[in-house]
């Protein structure tokens, strides 16, 4: 918790995420593996401690699109993710941010995730634009819909450009998202640019800061 400690010193909000993966996988909050099910609710239970204790929050992913759920659209699926995200809810209401992914039950192409899920639950989002985007199959009237519908539920975004086909994690104005139109939605609310930077084994920060540069700019 250090570190945590040591950029908050320096004035920066910080904001954990909870695991991708466990043992290889990538984890899904109704796996029928009941080891990854486990792993998911005890690193709940570590990150929840910290965030209170640090009063910051943290990302969490449903699902991903190579997990169980990117593939499930059933109802009772869908009911049993809500039940799961009830019973996360109670090691912690206030620390977690859901983050929507690019297909299955927690993505933008859920009709009945803000009926179903999110309104009931009262949920608190991480809005990642480009997994929207996706999921809207690359269509910004979509987008501008779906964020008419969610933007009020996000209390952080993941700015992020794509072409709308796969997971390209772009940076802003290399894709096809309009972020005129998409400005407006983020408003004062926090984000980060969470632009792609293997390429420099994430050593260099340079396209983020064109992506703030464009965004600034637009």
């Amino acid at each position: 918790m250090s570190y945590i400690q040591l950029i908050k010193s320096r004035g920066a909000r910080v904001y954990l995420h909870h695991p991708m993966k466990y043992q290889g996988q990538y984890l899904d909050i109704i796996s029928t593996d009941p080891d990854m099910r486990r792993f998911y609710d005890w690193s709940c239970e570590v990150l929840a401690d910290i965030c209170k204790k640090e009063n910051i929050k943290c990302v969490i992913h449903c699902h991903y699109m190579q997990s169980e759920s990117s593939h499930l659209t059933d109802r009772n699926k869908r009911l049993e993710t809500k039940h799961r995200i009830e019973e996360i809810l109670t090691i912690c209401r206030t620390v977690f941010l859901w983050e929507d992914t690019t297909q299955g039950i927690f993505s933008a192409n859920n009709p009945y995730l803000l009926s179903e899920i999110v309104q009931p639950l009262n949920l608190s989002l991480n809005i990642d634009i480009s997994h929207s985007f996706i999921a809207l199959k690359g269509d910004n009237n979509a987008l501008k819909k779906h964020l008419e519908l969610y933007h009020k539920h996000a209390d952080y975004f993941h700015l992020v450009d794509s072409y709308g086909v796969e997971h390209d994690s772009l940076p802003l104005g290399k894709g096809k998202v309009d972020w005129k139109m998409v400005k407006p939605f983020i408003g004062d609310t926090d984000f980060i640019f969470e632009i792609d930077l293997k390429k420099s084994n994430y050593l260099d920060c340079n396209l983020m800061i064109e992506s703030a540069r464009y965004y600034n700019e637009v």
